[in-house]
């Protein structure tokens, strides 16, 4: 049975992620008589400690319902496994869950969105301005490209981070090929050390997400309407127009019986901003994609579409754990510590804005390309990767590394001490996969999804060198302790690399392990077992030409019909090297700058 929602919007969002958020918070301000409507699956977030206090981050990935979690495809390239990757389910979606990494994208990332995928308007020149107007960039600036007026903040933590220091401190002694920077997220800088913000407020302490500071700061305009735990299931079409959407209650939420369905209509246009799983999964549902998937799902097709779905791309990510000395400053204490044990970082941050909680222990790193040496030990399996991709672009990173400053892993024989890890992963993965519909018009049916993780050898042979990296820093550290062997690769008796304990760092001057080619085999297999996803799910509705497997054009509309977009990360026709959040603000912000232009909105500005 359908129940109507009797008031009809101008504008419906289906979906209330991290760029929809942007969006309908930019076009709400700019002109607060437009009715809009915001969709969302999960829960609210306003105020709510697992979301506004920055160290449970983590363990909320353990802990929260704001998640929904999708099983990959068993894959003989990663072991057997099959992957689980979460995505955001709650207002603000990854905004408001994620590790609140500050780190951005290359130039060219931008640049080649707008020269190779042809979409005039999103290049660096385009979407580097809108960054700055979101952001508030609260540590000291060296260069133009950080905003210092806008809704969201992002600082360099000043306090505890002696993992960091010590990281940076045995960095600049032992990489002799590489610097220190003082700001290494200026969209170019690459093969630097240096310091990394967090999406956190310097002043408060306070996770710096979206839907604080774009929607729920403008609670005095009741034309902004946020229906949350309701999960779209399609768009509703009056002929190739949409016109609204219809969605059920969350049975995550409240347990309800998936009985009555809704419908919201839209007179002037419908945003569809789920992300990589949910935004062409309501495309599909609504008719719009490959016949064949459609047919199998008993969907009439409205529009045949293959690219939908398709281009699913990620970041591969390793976190390798380290001993760390007593006198470390890790986040150990809060990420495995109960309610009660925790509760003065609680206090202190409450009170003061600071201390543990005011952390995500993502503090230093460098955007890694191999150096003439580096690069003729990765082999010829990542040659021709190499000249492809990498060296006409000297702003992309080949890997991302960093130090973390507590054990990341989920071994449950890990005993409770100080540690710290080295988290890596691979920028521009060669692997890709998809995510389709299995279940026809279930909105909570199982998903057909191939995350497709190390499918292709060139994403193995940059992990391996990585690791390598990793461990020779790791033992150079002042705090290194040794190797927390069950989490490390299993290495054959007899060779250099096994895992040890010891009593403190070796010299800088240390000759370097030796790794024979057995120890290389165990690496690579390590990997394959434990390689996991980076939550940085992107491509599925790509922003390409229709005839390249495109679903939308660069204004955002999908090809076929009128009246629908869809605005989030799952539009990006190509990976971006960093952490997805801020490609996910520049979305916003710019679909909301050409959804003014297009419906007449005044006051949506490009700068």
């Amino acid at each position: 049975m359908n129940k109507d929602n009797n008031e009809i919007y101008d504008i419906i969002f289906a979906g209330g992620g991290a760029a929809a958020c942007v969006t309908a918070g930019r076009l709400a301000e700019a002109d607060p008589s437009l009715k809009i409507l915001v969709v969302e699956s999960g829960p609210h977030t306003r105020e709510l400690q697992e979301h506004v206090q920055p160290a449970r981050a983590f363990s909320n990935f353990i802990l929260s319902k704001a998640f929904t979690f999708h099983v990959g495809q068993p894959s003989d390239s990663v072991a057997g496994r099959s992957v689980v990757v979460p995505s955001g389910r709650c207002l603000g979606g990854g905004s408001s869950v994620n590790l609140m990494v500050y780190t951005r994208g290359s130039a060219s990332d931008y640049d080649d969105w707008e020269t190779i995928y042809g979409n005039k308007g999103w290049g660096s020149k385009d979407l580097i301005p809108l960054l700055k107007k979101a952001e508030t960039y609260e540590s000291e600036i060296f260069n133009s490209t950080h905003g210092t007026s806008g809704p969201i903040k992002a600082c360099m933590a000043d306090s505890e981070i002696s993992v960091a220091e010590q990281f940076l401190e045995t960095a600049a002694q032992y990489d002799k090929e590489r610097s220190i920077a003082e700001d290494i997220n200026d969209f170019t800088t690459v093969n630097k050390y240096g310091r990394w913000a967090r999406y956190i407020d310097a002043k408060s302490g306070r996770r710096s997400d979206t839907p604080h500071h774009y929607i729920y700061n403008q609670t005095a305009n009741a034309n902004l309407q946020i229906l949350a735990s309701k999960r779209v299931v399609r768009v509703i079409f009056e002929e190739n127009k949409a016109a609204g959407v219809e969605y059920v209650d969350d049975i995550v939420d409240d347990g309800t019986e998936r009985s009555a369905t809704y419908v919201a209509r839209a007179s002037r246009l419908v945003v569809i901003a789920t992300g990589a799983f949910g935004s062409p999964a309501i495309l599909e549902r609504s008719g719009i994609g490959a016949r064949a998937i459609l047919e199998r799902n008993n969907i009439p097709v409205l529009v045949e579409l293959p690219g939908v779905g398709e281009n699913y791309m990620d970041h591969n990510v390793v976190f390798v754990p380290y001993l760390a000395s007593e006198d470390s400053g890790t986040l150990d204490a809060v990420f495995r510590g109960t309610e009660e044990e925790i509760e003065p970082f609680v206090s202190r941050w409450r009170n003061e804005g600071n201390g543990l909680m005011a952390h995500n222990a993502l503090d230093a790193g460098i955007k890694l390309r191999p150096t003439p040496k580096e690069l003729e030990e990765l082999g010829p399996e990542f040659a021709e990767r190499w000249r492809a991709h990498f060296e006409g672009a000297p702003d992309k990173p080949v890997m991302l590394f960093a130090s973390f400053a507590a054990y990341a892993g989920m071994n449950p024989n890990a005993p409770r001490r100080k540690y710290f890890s080295f988290c890596y992963f691979t920028a521009y993965p060669v692997s890709t996969g998809h995510v389709h519909i299995t279940s026809g018009a279930d909105a909570y049916g199982k998903l057909d999804f191939r995350p497709g993780y190390l499918d292709n050898v060139e994403d193995v042979v940059v992990l391996r060198w990585v690791y390598k990296k990793g461990r020779e820093l790791a033992r150079r550290m002042k705090g290194y302790r040794g190797e927390f062997d069950l989490d490390h690769p299993q290495f054959p008796a007899g060779s250099d690399a096994t895992a040890k304990v010891t009593d403190g760092p070796v010299d800088i001057d240390s000759a370097d392990i030796k790794y024979t080619a057995e120890d290389n085999k165990v690496i690579d297999e390590y990997h394959r077992r434990t390689v996991e996803t980076t939550w940085h799910s992107i491509g599925t509705c790509a922003m390409k030409s229709r005839e390249n497997g495109g679903v939308v054009d660069e204004r955002l509309n999908v090809y076929g019909v009128q009246n629908l977009k869809v605005a989030d990360c799952s539009i990006a026709p190509g990976n971006v090297g960093a952490n997805i959040y801020n490609t996910a603000i520049a979305i916003g912000e710019k679909a909301a700058v050409i959804i003014a232009e297009d419906l007449g909105i005044k006051g949506v500005t490009a700068t």
